[in-house]
Parts: structure tokens; C-alpha cells; sequence
């Protein structure tokens, strides 16, 4: 099953159930995913999808931080719960150890010795892990450190 197929079905099980903050993420997904369709003019395939997710994702935990900065709890809250919903469509994220070990093989292949060649590592990093969940910060942070 397609994850679009799997959106429009979970959409219809949480008005079922009447599970409003479920309606709601499925529907910002749903929402974000066709304006990304729209600005590029196709449809978007399950890895794209999922890009789209990660972005939202990371807003969330931006907004999180913003409102605990705020001291707004329940708004945090709410931003942690709809994380949740949206981390439940994603394909499991590689765990550290995976991304490192990934990290290093494109290091070897291409040849990178300093900092100066990070570029071209964080490319190929990204183009080996598309469709996962994972935060270009952290392999940032993972290529920083194997250069040092």
C-alpha cells in the first residue's frame, strides 16, 4: 500500500473514531504534500513524501522549543503529540551507529581528507539515505567529527 493510500485510509479510520488532532496532522500532510505536487508539477512518489514529513517534523520541533521558551506547555505538547503522528508514517531512521558506518564508506569512496571536501561528502551521504528520516544537521555534525 502506497503511503498516499495509507494517508486516505487512516484519514477515514480517525473520523471514525473521531480522533480530531489525528484528522487534523493527516490532513496538514495531505495538504502539504499536494502543494508540493502543485510547485512541481507531479505526483510525488513515497520517498518524496517523505521528505515532505521530515521537513514538517522538523518545524515541530522548532515550534516546541519556541513555546517551552514560552513557557506555553500545552502548546508543546500538542507540537510533541502531532511529531508522533507524523514520525508513524515515516520508514524506520538508521540508527547512529548505521549513519556512521555510512558516513565512513562514502568518506572511502570518495577520498575526502579535510573539512574543505564536506560538500561533496554531505551530498552523497543524503543521496544514500533519501527517503529516511534524518536530520541534515546530524550528519553534518557526523561528517564534521570524522574530519577532526
Amino acid at each position: 500500500m502506497s503511503l498516499h493510500d495509507r494517508l486516505t485510509e487512516d484519514l477515514k479510520l480517525a473520523m471514525k473514531a473521531r480522533d480530531q488532532l489525528r484528522m487534523d496532522v493527516i490532513r496538514m500532510i495531505k495538504a502539504a504534500v499536494m502543494n508540493k505536487e502543485m510547485e512541481i508539477k507531479k505526483d510525488l512518489d513515497d520517498a518524496e513524501m517523505s521528505r515532505v514529513m521530515t521537513t514538517m517534523i522538523k518545524q515541530r520541533r522548532e515550534s516546541v522549543e519556541q513555546f517551552e521558551k514560552g513557557n506555553r506547555a500545552e502548546l508543546a505538547a500538542k507540537e510533541r503529540q502531532e511529531i508522533t503522528i507524523l514520525e508513524s508514517y515515516l520508514p524506520q531512521a538508521l540508527s547512529p551507529e548505521q549513519l556512521s558506518a555510512v558516513v565512513d564508506a562514502v568518506i572511502q569512496e570518495t577520498g575526502a581528507q579535510s573539512l574543505k571536501e564536506m560538500g561533496m561528502v554531505m551530498k552523497a551521504v543524503m543521496a544514500r539515505v533519501v527517503g529516511q528520516p534524518i536530520d541534515g544537521k546530524l550528519i553534518s555534525d557526523l561528517v564534521r567529527a570524522k574530519f577532526q
